[in-house]
């Protein structure tokens, strides 16, 4: 395909108003005033769940607001830097997970961190997030779509690569979601849904195989998924409690600040991967759902970014983007509920941590440059 592809036209704004203003610095009012609302309705949820401790919450503010200049940085370059760029940043990120491997930070019997002289510890995983979709995209970009079989195979093999280092940490959550962020690209290139239906086939058959090749504490997250009072003082405590918290919530919520699990400690992580439980058990119901529709209308709008995209490359990076934020609430959820085996995925923008909140943001930012840098 050719770079005139899917091509676009801003809509006309007036040259006064605040909408016009944030074009021009390459923000979409929308997608951003979205943002700062699902943040704002994190940060609020958060200080419950700590039980009013200032000096986390301080925490969390500040990260949150790098997280926003990330965004702002992202938005600023144009998608023909990021599709210049792409096969560098993606080489980079899988040299620096090799070094994970080799020399990295051990924490909680998870070696996922680098600790560089002169340079704050950092997680490269969190980099291949957008550095494994941004490289299939370029990969695709000027080859036809949809994809040919030899096509498919190189793409699986640039997903695989990062993802089997990634989960060798071990960290399959994170695993999972580069993983998938890949595949998003793969599946809006257009993959045809038989070869979907055979490689969902492969996984059925591998599957034996694959289960020995977990670790025992992956294969009791499983198991514990099926039957959590089999083990209800260990592996099931979890998802026992974290589904007591949300049903204990009703429609209403017993009240911000007015949640018994978490402030007294029977739920487990309830600032980060179990937030989701604090939102259900204090304000209910209708608490999660207003929610969910905030994250619906930011998946929704992402999409439409990127059907209105000028190129392939930014149409195939903005909808893979935006359906790895949609797999991030997905999962989070699911195994907050007891419906997924519980894999360490934070509730997007709304856990407590400063590390996937800045990649989220990075990755929105990218989203932006798509929508506001075109062609005239």
């Amino acid at each position: 395909m050719s770079s005139q592809d899917f091509v676009r036209t801003l809509p006309s704004a007036g040259s006064g108003s605040a909408g016009a203003t944030l074009l021009r610095v390459h923000l979409d009012p929308l997608f951003l005033c979205l943002l700062i609302a699902i943040v704002c309705y994190g940060l609020v949820v958060l200080f419950s769940a700590v039980n009013r401790d200032m000096d986390v919450f301080g925490n969390q503010l500040i990260r949150m607001g790098i997280a926003f200049i990330a965004l702002f940085a992202a938005a600023q370059l144009q998608p023909s830097f990021y599709l210049r760029w792409a096969p560098f940043v993606y080489v980079g990120g899988v040299v620096l997970l090799v070094l994970v491997l080799l020399i990295g930070v051990e924490v909680k019997g998870s070696q996922r961190w680098l600790d560089i002289p002169g340079l704050p510890r950092f997680q490269p995983s969190e980099l291949m997030k957008i550095a494994v979709p941004m490289m299939v995209a370029w990969y695709f970009h000027d080859r036809p779509l949809p994809p040919r079989f030899k096509d498919v195979c190189v793409a699986l093999l640039i997903i695989a690569i990062p993802a089997a280092c990634i989960i060798r940490q071990p960290d399959l959550g994170t695993g999972i979601l580069v993983a998938g962020a890949g595949v998003a690209v793969l599946v809006l290139a257009g993959l045809y849904w038989r070869w979907i239906l055979y490689a969902g086939l492969s996984l059925a058959v591998a599957a034996p195989g694959l289960w020995y090749a977990l670790q025992d504490y992956q294969r009791q997250r499983i198991l514990t998924l099926f039957d959590p009072q089999s083990d209800p003082l260990g592996a099931g405590w979890n998802i026992i409690q974290s589904t007591t918290a949300i049903g204990s919530g009703g429609v209403w919520g017993k009240g911000l600040f007015q949640g018994t699990q978490s402030h007294l400690e029977f739920l487990p992580e309830s600032q980060t991967d179990f937030i989701i439980a604090v939102v259900g058990e204090e304000l209910g119901l209708v608490g999660i759902l207003g929610l969910l529709a905030l994250y619906l209308i930011v998946i929704a709008r992402g999409l439409m970014i990127a059907v209105q995209a000028q190129s392939t490359f930014g149409r195939l990076l903005a909808g893979a983007l935006t359906l790895t934020f949609f797999v991030y609430v997905f999962v989070n959820i699911g195994m907050v509920s007891g419906l997924l085996p519980v894999v360490g995925v934070p509730l997007p923008l709304v856990s407590y941590g400063g590390t996937s909140a800045i990649t989220l943001m990075a990755g929105f930012g990218i989203i932006m440059s798509v929508r506001t840098h075109r062609s005239r």
